[in-house]
């Protein structure tokens, strides 16, 4: 198999590709040089020093001032040094000050200083040569190079080191952007995958339970055994379609209860009673993928299984300032303390818990109230519409949702009492 295209293979037997080298391969970012930054920043530079000199001038009794003069030089100086900046600047990113190349760095930027240093200092000769010739006047420019060297060879340095350290300093800061974004690109990566994860065991456990009901029936009802391998074929599709999706609208997670609760009522027939009372304003709200079969499957387990006569499930769903809560409640035997305890460490709770925690964050309830005659779970979590989302997003409604439940607004309203 080859190596990637920025690799070169590994021969040495120790079964690492290493990085490639040469043009155009280094891993390093580079920073980035606008022209028009560097322009505007020597011409303020320029005019700064221009105003300073003249008031030194008239300040030292020149009243005098050839202005013009002052401002070709101040702005000629600090442009020269412009036009260095993008060499400057790329010694700085291929050379730069760090641990491991720190006397390389140090090898090529104090002759680099030196260099510019003096380059600048004849440029600058040459223009104020130019300046004198223009107005007729005589002027030496290797004394006036060798006076300037001698008297400001070591500020020249101090520009030159000015720009180096400023070249450091916006490619750290890129950098740490760099790596800010990339952890926070991994960070959302990795809870992705941890919730796909953690929603992938709800899918097991759920369907090793309902093999084991279709099996239990195969021995005493063929018929209803089929009757519930279709249900089962039902709500694997459904569950397949919403794969990979953490958040769906709290009607489609409603319609998967529905289709799940007709599993549970061929095992359980009239034991099994479930009532809904669903505020009609909350089925367009996002709720966690299979965030109630769990609640509901745990109400059945440990409180409707073990009761000898009817028990009573209630699911609702309301709006509370600017929280979407919903409850899953039971009149069923209720758990002792060692059993609460077992309930809240299992499968279906636990998991439950953790997708949360990795969905909202902090900003979320997963409660539970013991009463005397059963359970009841609440779980709150931040107000969000899929309708306002797909605006948000597409700029249209979405479409009329498929899988609704028949009369679920009716329901909403009335609460009325379901069989499956």
């Amino acid at each position: 198999m080859k190596p990637p295209s920025d690799r070169r293979l590994d021969l040495n037997g120790t079964a690492t590709d290493h990085p490639l080298s040469g043009r155009g391969l280094s891993a390093r970012p580079q920073c980035g040089l606008r022209w028009s930054l560097v322009f505007f920043t020597a011409t303020v530079l320029g005019l700064v020093s221009t105003t300073l000199a003249g008031r030194l001038s008239v300040t030292l009794g020149k009243p005098e001032t050839d202005w013009r003069a002052l401002l070709i030089l101040n702005c000629a100086y600090w442009y020269l040094w412009a036009a260095f900046t993008p060499l400057i600047v790329r010694l700085s990113q291929r050379f730069r000050f760090e641990w491991q190349g720190l006397m390389r760095a140090l090898a090529v930027h104090l002759p680099a200083v030196v260099v510019f240093s003096l380059g600048h200092i004849a440029a600058m000769g040459g223009v104020q040569w130019w300046l004198a010739t223009a107005w007729g006047r005589s002027f030496s420019w290797w004394s006036e190079v060798q006076r300037t060297a001698l008297q400001y060879f070591d500020w020249e340095m101090m520009t030159y080191w000015t720009i180096v350290g400023l070249s450091h300093a916006v490619l750290y800061y890129r950098e740490s952007k760099e790596r800010a974004l990339r952890a926070s690109q991994l960070e959302t990566r990795l809870i992705e995958a941890q919730l796909n994860t953690l929603q992938q065991q709800l899918h097991p456990h759920f369907l090793f339970n309902t093999l084991h009901a279709i099996s239990a029936l195969m021995h005493r009802d063929v018929d209803a055994a089929d009757r519930t391998l279709m249900r089962l074929s039902d709500l694997l599709r459904m569950s397949l379609e919403n794969s990979g999706q953490q958040e769906i609208p709290l009607h489609a997670e409603l319609d998967f209860l529905a289709k799940y609760l007709q599993i549970e009522q061929t095992r359980f027939a009239d034991r099994l009673v479930v009532r809904y009372d669903i505020q009609p304003e909350t089925l367009e709200t996002l709720v966690p993928n299979l965030i109630l079969q769990p609640l509901v499957e745990n109400s059945i387990k440990h409180g409707i299984a073990k009761k000898a006569g009817p028990g009573h499930i209630d699911v609702s769903a309301r709006r509370e300032g600017d929280k979407l809560l919903l409850e899953v409640r039971d009149d069923g035997v209720g758990l002792p303390d060692d059993a609460f305890t077992a309930f809240q460490k299992g499968i279906g709770v636990s998991t439950t818990r953790a997708r949360l925690q990795y969905l909202f964050g902090a900003d979320y309830r997963f409660e539970f109230h013991r009463q005397s005659d059963g359970l009841a779970v609440v779980v709150g979590i931040p107000w969000r519409s899929a309708v306002d989302q797909i605006l948000d997003g597409a700029g249209a409604p979405p479409p009329s949702p498929p899988h609704i439940l028949p009369g679920m607004a009716s329901l909403a309203r009335a609460g009325a009492m379901i069989r499956h």
